[in-house]
């Protein structure tokens, strides 16, 4: 099979390329920064280099293909999450209309239907073509956007320490956790990027006639279990995970300067994490669980911790 994949060499899409091109298929990579060129040809697959946000050229790029993975990357530069999602979604759909692709494998999230905002797989139903959604659960790769914060370093990481562990925590040392408007005792499906590359490589080369859904995951525990996972592997055992409220979410964002709207966004994620309908609805589809647990990746964060 000819297979499109967009999102560069991402978390999902460079072990995804890897698996598609060991299982013979003909690989083209979508990504916008030139300087990944050559490591897409060292994969085995062809670069094209462009902008998602340029509908030619990805009608261009997905003219002869039997299957494309369509993913749209987060982005915290955009000042309005929603219209920003909508737009690589319409341009998506005009490619592939235009091209008329049959096997489409779209990315999702695990909120996305109970967050109006960040949900765009709607914009998909008009399509003449056999669809399946994924939507994977947290990513553990989430966790290397903490570090700073889970060391617990300088005059904020005190603070922290001080104010939600205790004058004892800080005189002895412990330092550093995790936050969140969802976190503590909330049970999370957690998920490894390769588990979802797996998942979306045997998903491009099926063709269900109707929609289809699929949920992915790894690892089902609570915030504060997580923690100490990913504590004791860096050395902090007493890592806990501070769950927020939704307001206090939203002012933290906004002190760090994430425009308003995308602040928003993320706290609505986070709640809709934190009511449990997320998990409600993983289960309700039944899916298997994939094999790289969250002890497996701990290892692997452990190494860009001590190395940050």
């Amino acid at each position: 099979m000819k297979i499109i994949v967009t999102g560069s060499l991402g978390n999902i899409s460079k072990p995804l390329t890897e698996l598609l091109i060991a299982r013979g298929h003909a690989v083209t990579v979508v990504s916008s920064d030139p300087k990944k060129q050559a490591a897409i040809e060292n994969l085995g697959a062809e670069p094209a280099i462009g902008s998602i946000d340029d509908v030619p050229f990805l009608t261009h790029t997905f003219k002869g293909a039997d299957a494309v993975y369509a993913m749209i990357p987060l982005s915290f530069t955009e000042p309005d999450l929603g219209s920003y999602m909508y737009r690589i979604a319409q341009n998506y759909v005009r490619a592939l209309k235009d091209t008329c692709i049959q096997r489409v494998v779209l990315m999702s999230g695990w909120v996305a239907d109970l967050v109006k905002t960040e949900n765009v797989e709607h914009v998909f139903d008009d399509l003449d073509a056999s669809i399946t959604i994924m939507r994977p659960g947290a990513f553990y790769t989430n966790f290397y956007q903490s570090i700073n914060l889970i060391k617990g370093k300088g005059f904020i990481g005190k603070f922290l320490t001080l104010r939600y562990s205790g004058l004892g925590a800080l005189l002895t040392g412990k330092t550093g956790l995790l936050m969140g408007n969802y976190g503590g005792e909330d049970r999370i499906v957690f998920v490894s990027p390769k588990d979802i590359a797996d998942a979306v490589a045997g998903e491009l080369q099926l063709s269900p006639k109707e929609k289809t859904i699929r949920y992915v995951g790894s690892d089902e525990m609570t915030c504060n279990e997580a923690a100490r996972i990913i504590g004791s592997a860096v050395g902090k055992p007493w890592l806990k995970w501070v769950l927020l409220t939704d307001k206090e979410m939203l002012r933290g964002l906004k002190m760090a300067k994430v425009p308003e709207k995308l602040a928003q966004t993320l706290v609505e994620m986070q709640a809709a994490m934190h009511s449990g309908k997320a998990l409600e609805n993983f289960h309700k589809s039944r899916p298997k669980m994939g094999k790289v647990k969250l002890a497996d990746f701990a290892e692997e964060f452990a190494e860009a911790y001590h190395k940050k």
